[in-house]
């Protein structure tokens, strides 16, 4: 999002000096690459506009990392399988007096969830620009990745990537039918049957008609007579059997235009949780039903979660949803997590070991083994005049009770010496999966 986009070498822009940080990001290339300035909506719109021009010069920034990615935030993260595909995103320069960089587009980072080992892969394709703020979900082996935040402001292209075929190619998907998506990012996603489902974002005003509220920022930024941007509550269905868009016609109470909330789809419902509406970071919870198109608010605690932005909302079993980190209205960074029952409608507070770990704008991805893996994401408040602290730490959670086979795995390695000779008799996916673990093990250890 926006936030990134303030220019390191100057005072980043606070929420209520954008005019005056626009002015002097309007001198040339002196923008910031971070143009996905968060769901800061107003800082974005500035900063956004920065991002534009200067991202040209530094979205082709190179990592010398070799063996995990380069801390970030605003990327996106989804798993095929036990593979946890990372892509995107930006980070700060290596010098103070430099801009914040976009992450290479032609780089996709794996880690593999049984070995916990992280891989470099250099992707082929289409893809126009590295971009913050973007839409990734995988359906069947195919990651698919909408919208985002680049040089030049918003777009509302979508890509393919098959994550199972031999290379790693992207395909931007042409020729579909229909009125697609505004220009955006900070938006969530559900998935369907065979539909993606997108609900919201931070971005341009819609072109032609379409279902739901769009409201200008009053702060976005006019520079280079580019548009002015706001927040939406729009829902857009691409049917990935006849590749169309369509706009569903919704009823019941309809949730307030927000951007960098955070979404999970839970059978046939899809949740929406909190995210950034004009100067307030809600709290508010909602499901829409993706069979009647009919929403439904949900009532959270006094108790319950504070309001935010940049947050995730990770499902982890047909009943829980967990809840991590984000960014409050008094641009607090937080480390809570909790857990959402469905069936209760209820939230708990759910204890864990990283509360010295604040995060926002990272990604949570649901492991086999009832793991819950943050990627990434920023340690303080992004928006601050200080460096921001992008991180490329890997959180877990063990949200759900462990596998008896996983279990029984940690107790084979364990006892490995005396094991091994045994290990041959065991069924083929058994034997790798303890061979890539073993051998993570014995690189940790050298």
């Amino acid at each position: 999002m926006a936030e990134m986009e303030e220019d390191i070498g100057d005072p980043p822009a606070g929420e209520n000096d954008n005019d005056s940080d626009r002015d002097e990001d309007d001198r040339p290339f002196a923008w910031m690459v971070n143009d996905d300035m968060e769901e800061e909506e107003e800082e974005e719109e500035e900063e956004e506009e920065v991002d534009e021009d200067e991202q040209v010069l530094v979205s082709v920034a190179s990592d010398f990392e070799l063996d995990a990615p380069a801390e970030r935030s605003g990327h996106i993260a989804v798993v095929d399988k036990n593979i946890m595909y990372v892509w995107g995103g930006y980070k700060n320069a290596q010098n103070h007096g430099f801009f914040d960089l976009y992450l290479p587009r032609n780089e996709i980072w794996t880690y593999n969830m049984e070995s916990g080992v992280w891989a470099k892969h250099v992707t082929g394709g289409n893809l126009q620009t590295s971009m913050s703020g973007s839409c990734g979900v995988c359906v069947d082996g195919v990651l698919y990745l909408f919208g985002g935040h680049y040089s030049r402001g918003n777009t509302n292209r979508i890509y393919r990537l098959p994550l199972r075929a031999p290379s790693l190619i992207w395909e931007e998907m042409r020729d579909l039918k229909g009125l697609p998506p505004s220009s955006k990012d900070k938006l969530g996603c559900w998935v369907q049957k065979n539909r993606l489902v997108y609900f919201g974002g931070y971005g341009y005003a819609p072109h032609g008609p379409q279902r739901g509220t769009f409201e200008y920022d009053e702060t976005s930024s006019f520079v280079f007579d580019s548009p002015g941007r706001g927040w939406n509550n729009h829902i857009h269905i691409l049917d990935l059997e006849t590749s169309t868009w369509s706009q569903p016609i919704t009823t019941g109470n309809t949730p307030s235009p927000r951007a960098a909330h955070a979404c999970a789809t839970v059978g046939n419902r899809g949740y929406v949780f909190g995210g950034r509406y004009k100067n307030y970071r809600l709290n508010d919870l909602y499901y829409i039903d993706m069979d009647k198109w009919e929403w439904h608010e949900m009532s959270v605690p006094q108790q319950g979660p504070v309001g935010r932005s940049w947050h995730s909302f990770s499902p982890v079993s047909p009943d829980y949803i967990f809840l991590f980190g984000g960014f409050t209205t008094e641009r607090e960074t937080l480390s809570d997590a909790w857990l959402y029952s469905v069936t209760q409608n209820e939230w708990k507070p759910f204890k864990h070991s990283h509360t010295g770990s604040p995060r926002l704008w990272h990604t949570a991805c649901s492991g086999p083994d009832g793991e819950v893996f943050v990627f990434g994401g920023c340690a303080n408040n992004l928006l601050s005049h200080q460096r921001a602290a992008h991180s490329n730490e890997l959180l877990i959670f063990n949200v759900q009770p462990k596998t008896l086979v996983r279990f029984c795995m940690e107790a084979v390695l364990q006892h490995s010496e005396r094991l091994c000779p045994y290990w041959d008799c065991l069924p083929k996916h058994l034997l790798h999966s303890l061979k890539q673990r073993m051998a993570h093990v014995n690189t940790l250890g050298s």
